[in-house]
């Protein structure tokens, strides 16, 4: 991939840029130094760098509406920043456009248990969205592999789903309303605190828009219940296709697990070296997790041991605790960071339809 050829224009009027943003800045938020800009250079597809000309770090709605309204008066492109975890260059910049990183913007803004919703500011960390409300039993769904660090601005940028997404949908089935900034410094409040807001549906059009349309500083989640338990099985087969097979008959059985992981043997040779998770010698591998309560759990887990079964598995290995159901997540929980250490691998992130699975 080339990237584009920067405006000279919009270059030459760096320094005078970086003296307005230091109008109403604290020097602490604006980042103009060469050196210091290369911290910015990429998100996680780091194949692709390129410093951006500035970076700027606010901590509020209305510095975030001065800065894009600076920035579409000069001319200055911007590149709005969750966490940077992105594997899809979502945050790369160009040489001529600033960064705008929402990092410190992270506070929960208000919690209501008894409408099951949570509005933060989307700097915070996916994870930490459910760490904000799991004392009183929730949990926030989406759980992208990199939850421990990706930020709520990225996930509804990018639409973002996870392990769990078969069951509870992606970002979008988990967003009700957004606090955004449009690239022209206007504040818009679209959606709300519940599922028929006032108003245009445009949640839609936002979330996986990749900030082109705006930065969404806050956000309204949905936060569930907590299931009583839940544990995964490990299934291993000779073959791609077997494995395919057996997803595609534990749905059509009706069982709805609340997660299906795939993993070929590149995959999982590379993410037991990595991790130690003890897999086993095969050419794929599944991880399917069903919750509920201990006898629910149990007769799912006998439906999907008893269909998996038909297609002579290599090996079965049911959970019997949490211990164990950590160790059998602990490979596919790695796999970015094994992955990464392939030279001739590039990690990106990818979505495929079921019709065009082996």
């Amino acid at each position: 991939m080339q990237m584009p050829r920067p405006n000279p224009d919009v270059l030459m009027r760096k320094a005078e840029l970086v003296r307005r943003l230091h109008a109403f800045l604290p020097s602490d938020s604006l980042i103009s130094d060469p050196v210091e800009t290369k911290a910015y250079e990429c998100d996680g597809l780091s194949a692709y760098r390129c410093p951006p000309m500035a970076a700027v770090l606010p901590r509020s709605t209305q510095e975030v509406a001065a800065v894009l309204k600076l920035c579409h008066e000069m001319n200055v492109p911007v590149v709005p920043r969750g966490a940077g975890t992105s594997l899809a260059g979502g945050a790369l910049p160009t040489a001529d456009s600033l960064i705008l990183g929402v990092a410190r913007m992270n506070d929960v803004l208000e919690t209501d248990y008894e409408n099951r919703v949570i509005k933060v500011q989307t700097g915070r960390t996916n994870l930490s969205v459910t760490g904000a409300v799991e004392a009183q039993g929730f949990f926030y769904a989406p759980d992208p592999s990199s939850q421990l660090a990706c930020a709520i601005a990225g996930n509804i940028a990018m639409n973002s789903g996870g392990a769990h997404c078969l069951k509870y949908g992606v970002t979008s089935n988990n967003l009700l309303g957004v606090k955004m900034v449009t690239m022209q410094g206007d504040i818009v409040d679209i959606g709300g605190a519940h599922l028929d807001a006032a108003g245009l549906d445009l949640l839609g059009v936002i979330c996986g828009s990749e900030g082109q349309l705006g930065v969404v500083t806050e956000a309204t989640l949905r936060i569930l219940h907590k299931p009583e338990g839940a544990l995964p099985v490990l299934m291993g087969f000779d073959s791609n296709e077997v494995a395919g097979a057996c997803v595609s008959d534990i749905i059509q059985a009706g069982v709805l697990p609340v997660a299906i992981e795939f993993m070929d043997r590149p995959c999982i040779e590379a993410t037991d070296a990595f991790s130690d998770a003890g897999y086993p010698d095969c050419e794929a591998l599944l991880i399917v997790e069903v919750e509920g309560s201990a006898l629910e759990i149990e007769e799912q887990l006998e439906k999907i041991t008893a269909i998996a079964s038909r297609h002579n598995p290599v090996e079965l290995r049911k959970a019997r605790d949490q211990d164990e159901a950590a160790r059998i997540w602990l490979g596919r929980k790695s796999a970015f960071g094994a992955m990464g250490q392939i030279n001739d691998y590039m990690c990106l992130d990818g979505t495929i339809p079921v019709s065009e699975l082996p």
